[in-house]
């Protein structure tokens, strides 16, 4: 399989579920693991996931239930989206499951269509965190290039402040904050004000408010 290859994992203590469903998504074309239980994916699986991936859970499993492994994963490395399976229409458990992001539930036996079909979704959501993760990385990345004179322009630029009140507040000239508006746009790779706005808010970078300036 190419490294760019989906991958579902699969976590059920029935051997002959994990042997039906591996055939299954091998045979559509995704590269496919099982695990017996919740805590033997944990100890292979530790490390975040940088190709799109999904897991199928057994919602009842001896030691960690699917729930309980959904709820470790969230705070760990190894985040994806997950699809659960049981044997019984648990409505409370199916609510929860649904309420901490799992993109579907279903119940044995179930279509295979369905399943395909699930992870198929689950995949693309996966696909577009990982982009997305991609791009706030990459944007910190070039954050991390600025100097701190240069971090507190750009966080008065995206306020929509012109040059003469961000040198106002910093004490500065305006021809220096012109200087240091260019830099910035050059470092962040942005074309527009409008651009560097979007681009700081996907990292999650405060703008400045009146009084914020550091000498």
């Amino acid at each position: 399989m190419s490294p760019a290859t989906p991958v579902v994992f699969i976590v059920d203590d029935d051997p002959s579920i994990c042997r039906s469903l591996l055939r299954l998504v091998r045979q559509t074309g995704f590269e496919g693991h099982s695990y017996g239980s919740a805590e033997e994916f944990i100890e292979v699986q530790k490390g975040p996931l940088m190709r799109p991936a999904c897991l199928v859970v057994d919602l009842q499993m001896p030691g960690l239930s699917g729930l309980e492994l959904q709820q470790h994963l969230q705070q760990g490395a190894a985040r994806c989206p997950m699809i659960f399976i049981s044997g019984n229409g648990d409505i409370p458990s199916t609510v929860r499951a649904m309420k901490h992001g799992a993109v579907t539930f279903l119940t044995k036996p179930f279509d295979n269509a369905d399943l395909l079909r699930a992870i198929g979704e689950a995949l693309e959501r996966h696909r577009a965190e990982l982009s997305s993760d991609r791009q706030v990385r990459q944007v910190r990345d070039r954050m991390a290039e600025l100097t701190e004179r240069e971090l507190q322009v750009m966080s008065w630029v995206i306020t929509g402040a012109l040059n003469k009140q961000i040198a106002a507040e910093l004490d500065i000239v305006e021809k220096t904050v012109k200087v240091h508006r260019a830099r910035v746009l050059e470092k962040m790779q942005a074309q527009s004000v409008a651009e560097l706005v979007r681009l700081c808010s996907l990292a999650g970078f405060a703008a400045a408010t009146s009084g914020s300036a550091v000498d």
